[in-house]
Order: structure tokens, then C-alpha cells, then sequence
């Protein structure tokens, strides 16, 4: 059985980041959605938002598990067996940390590989990043995330500005 990990933040989870997991169900038996807490990036929803946002937005989805985890990510894939590390790249800027990335998590672990893959086309600017900061301005995201996702988003937000 092939199992698959593709880490992430996912604050909040884009449609370019279901994109990713739909097609890479296609490739391996197991998908672990893993949400890293990466508190370093600052995130605007909880872990445990993220991953029902994930769960919520992937229940149609056979074959994923979504779980939080905190710390070393080559550590994470060791703990679920897995072999594979499945990351995104929507652009050549995205390639160097990527490759980066890859290259560390090879030298801890010589046994588990990286496998890149790049969201369809209507996808490749998408980023978690950007689709908060228009949402933070008041601009409509409604088609880069799942409308459940843009209503968690929007409620945030608004929770934020009236605090």
C-alpha cells in the first residue's frame, strides 16, 4: 500500500491545495493530510480548525486522514510509515525552497522521497497567503476556497477586527 504525506499549514485550505489531494489520490493508495502548527508562520485559524476545515472540505475524499503535527516533518512520515513526502508547486519561485526542503528531509531520512506536483492550471497563483490577505481587505475569495472555508474565513476575520 502506498501512503502519501503532504504537509502543509493549510491556513486556510485552498482549492489548489484540494486540487492536489484529489489528483494525488489518483497516484497513491493513502493520503495523510498532515497540518503543521507552525506557529513560526503566525496562523490565522488553530491547528484543530485546520484540520476540521481539511476534514470538512475532503469528506467526499476516500483514502485521507487528516492529522496536526509539531515538530521535525521527516519525523511525522517516519511515525505513520510512510515513504512519501507529496509537496505543491505552483511556480519555478516555489522550486528553490521546495528543492530545498526535499534535499534536508533526504539526508535525515535517505528512504523516504519527495514527489512535486502542480495544481491545475486555474490554481497556480493560489496561495493561502494571498487569498487571507485579499479576504483581510474585504475582497471576495469565494473562488479560490470552498464556500464553507470562505465562511470560516470571513467569520474570522470579522471576530479579529471587532476584538
Amino acid at each position: 500500500m502506498s501512503k502519501a504525506i503532504y504537509p502543509g499549514t493549510f491556513d486556510p485550505i485552498t482549492n489548489g491545495h484540494t486540487d492536489l489531494i484529489v489528483r494525488a489520490k489518483r497516484i497513491f493508495d493513502e493520503i495523510i493530510v498532515a497540518i503543521a502548527a507552525n506557529p513560526i508562520k503566525n496562523p490565522l485559524f488553530t491547528v484543530d480548525e485546520r484540520i476540521a476545515m481539511v476534514n470538512q472540505v475532503c469528506e467526499e475524499v476516500s483514502g485521507i486522514k487528516v492529522m496536526g503535527f509539531d515538530g521535525l516533518l521527516i519525523d511525522f512520515v517516519k511515525e505513520q510509515n510512510a515513504q512519501v513526502v507529496m509537496r505543491g508547486l505552483r511556480a519555478v519561485s516555489d522550486f528553490e525552497f521546495e528543492f530545498q526542503l526535499a534535499s534536508a528531509n533526504r539526508r535525515l531520512n535517505p528512504d523516504v522521497e519527495t514527489v512535486f506536483l502542480t495544481p491545475s492550471e486555474n490554481h497556480t497563483f493560489t496561495s493561502a497567503s494571498l487569498v487571507k490577505e485579499i479576504a483581510h481587505f474585504g475582497g471576495d475569495v469565494s473562488s479560490f476556497v470552498d464556500p464553507r472555508v470562505n465562511q470560516l474565513l470571513v467569520n474570522k476575520i470579522n471576530q479579529q477586527n471587532a476584538n
